[in-house]
């Protein structure tokens, strides 16, 4: 009990200390310290440990986190950034919910890919999006999302090395950059695409990660220059 229990317990009336509330703590033992928290940012060990899984330069790796992560992996809050998609989430609920919008009156199922269906980037995409989406079908929503640094898609999780969406999504949520980096590689190694890195075909490399639209914001030139850059540094 410490010094002030043992005067407020004096104070009202009681003569004997109750024998319920152990010893003293030791007032010089010092309290147990915080589990150090994930790190949002990649680190050098980070990228050395993707480069020898993938069996590619390190330089390759900085070039695609930096031009497809961007420095847009997570919200001022932590949570990870994501990007719903709804004609994903129509798909995996064989459009079950056509009726069903978000909380700004957009559809949350489509049978198409719409872009104006997108809205603004942010916390958004959780609250207003994945979360009405999410008590619709907990497991189609998230994995409707995209996830992270690396943007890797819900419908990937196990292929990227998780045992179901539920241990994704944790390891996105909770797992730091480092855990986006872990399901870029997955995602890298499920696809066969380690050889166009390798062998620096970045155009091949583009038209696969980002899809038929990827010369319209010059992927390949982007990640060729980026290559160049942290090759000579």
């Amino acid at each position: 009990m410490s010094l002030l229990q043992r005067l407020l317990w004096g104070r009202a009336g009681h003569q004997e200390l109750p024998s319920d509330l152990g010893d003293d703590p030791d007032p010089d033992e010092p309290e147990e310290p915080a589990p150090p928290q994930p790190s949002l940012h990649l680190t050098a060990d980070d990228f050395r440990r993707a480069a020898e899984a993938l069996n590619v330069p390190v330089a390759t790796i900085r070039a695609v986190a930096e031009v497809e992560a961007a420095g847009r992996g997570f919200l001022p809050d932590g949570r990870p950034q994501i990007l719903y998609e709804s004609h994903i989430f129509g798909r995996l609920t064989n459009h079950r919910h056509g009726a069903a919008v978000d909380s700004r009156g957009r559809a949350l199922s489509s049978r198409v890919w719409d872009r104006t269906l997108y809205g603004a980037a942010g916390a958004w995409q959780h609250d207003g999006r994945l979360a009405p989406a999410a008590q619709l079908d907990w497991e189609a929503g998230h994995r409707a999302c995209s996830w992270g640094l690396f943007q890797v898609l819900g419908t990937n999780a196990e292929a990227v090395g998780w045992p179901g969406i539920r241990e994704f999504v944790e390891a996105m949520m909770t797992g730091g950059a480092a855990a986006h980096l872990e399901a870029f590689a997955g995602f890298i190694r499920a696809n066969n695409l380690a050889g166009y890195l390798r062998n620096r075909r970045w155009r091949d490399f583009a038209r696969r990660y980002n899809g038929p639209g990827f010369a319209a914001n010059q992927f390949d030139k982007r990640l060729a220059e980026a290559y160049r850059r942290f090759r000579s540094a």
